[in-house]
């Protein structure tokens, strides 16, 4: 059996602004199990860059332990990338961007990777409004180990084996708001309509976004009992609100039939078009999204969509004032009196 990615494909595949192919941001073959949702996610991040023309070499994509961190090695595999120690991501990836503010930063990480071992770090990169974009792929169970309970399942719900979560669960989202992330999103895996346009606004957006996406596992976590499974998470997903990203070369063309629209301006004069749900949730309210989302909780429901975003604050490189010129660049005439910025 070949584990070798064939080189092929048809001569007239669509190409975006760069001349570039879907394909060539691709990466390689995945050792995934069969119908993972990472595997998803990992392809909604291939479209999204493809559809928003980014250059593979602008982009430094970073990653911890586990079956998530392993998901970048199956795309963009022409950018830069760094695969951590457990739950260190954050620090790589914030002296990365120090180094050299002018990449495009992805994180990938998972919840056990995030939450267990890696929260210290998760809480000051979240703080320090890193220009990055982070995903936790959450699928509820440590993979690599075989498929132990992770810290964001629901208390109440049971393990494949019948074993029933005792603890309350720290849900990500939340924890992101109350920390001060300026852009916040909850998708699943199994919705790559919702995930495109949510991955490319988080991309654009200057500052910390944060994206948790219900990743089900296939083999530990898909049964009937678990609040991961394909099944659950498709009867109790609920929209907060729908949105569209237009970027700023194409005209807006997208319209709701029912309910409020609202844009918002991001830095770089996109938009992120959004339809707000029946139950008029707003997504430039922090507090409000925070309520929202416990809500939603107590009914059962996994509340989807953007739920925050603040395109007036500034991310870290904004708050210190730092240099444009990525420091394996400097030379003598940058540290002259007064030439630094």
């Amino acid at each position: 059996m070949s584990y070798i990615k064939s080189q092929f494909h048809h001569p007239k595949l669509a190409k975006n602004k760069l001349g570039l192919t879907y394909r060539e941001y691709e990466g390689s073959m995945s050792t995934l199990c069969a119908g993972c949702g990472h595997d998803a996610v990992g392809a909604a991040i291939v479209q999204a860059c493809y559809e928003l023309s980014l250059p593979a070499h602008r982009i430094a994509k970073s990653s911890g332990i586990g079956c998530s961190s392993k998901a970048p090695t199956y795309f963009l595999n022409k950018s830069h990338g760094f695969n951590t120690v457990h739950g260190r991501m954050p620090s790589v990836a914030t002296g990365a961007s120090m180094a050299n503010k002018n990449l495009k930063y992805i994180g990938m990480s998972g919840d056990g990777d995030t939450v267990s071992i890696g929260p210290g770090q998760f809480a000051h990169v979240v703080r320090r409004r890193l220009d990055m974009t982070y995903i936790v792929a959450n699928n509820g169970v440590y993979g690599l180990t075989k498929g132990q309970t992770a810290a964001t399942v629901e208390r109440g719900s049971t393990t494949k084996k019948g074993a029933e979560v005792l603890w309350s669960d720290i849900d990500l989202p939340t924890m992101a708001l109350q920390l001060g992330a300026t852009f916040v999103a909850r998708s699943f895996s199994g919705d790559k309509d919702q995930m495109v346009p949510l991955l490319k606004a988080a991309i654009c957006h200057e500052g910390f976004a944060f994206i948790d996406i219900i990743s089900p596992f296939v083999t530990f976590n898909n049964h009937a009992t678990s609040t991961r499974s394909y099944d659950y998470v498709r009867e109790h997903v609920l929209e907060g609100s729908v949105a569209d990203f237009v970027p700023i070369s194409d005209q807006i063309t997208t319209e709701y039939s029912e309910g409020e629209s609202k844009d918002i301006c991001l830095h770089d004069g996109a938009i992120i078009r959004l339809h707000k749900g029946k139950d008029g949730f707003d997504p430039s309210d922090r507090m409000g999204a925070i309520n929202a989302l416990h809500a939603h909780k107590e009914k059962g429901e996994i509340l989807t969509g953007l739920l925050y975003c603040d395109p007036e604050f500034h991310d870290m490189h904004g708050i210190l004032n730092t240099t444009d010129t990525s420091l394996n660049s400097l030379n003598e005439k940058h540290f002259a009196r007064g030439s630094m910025f």
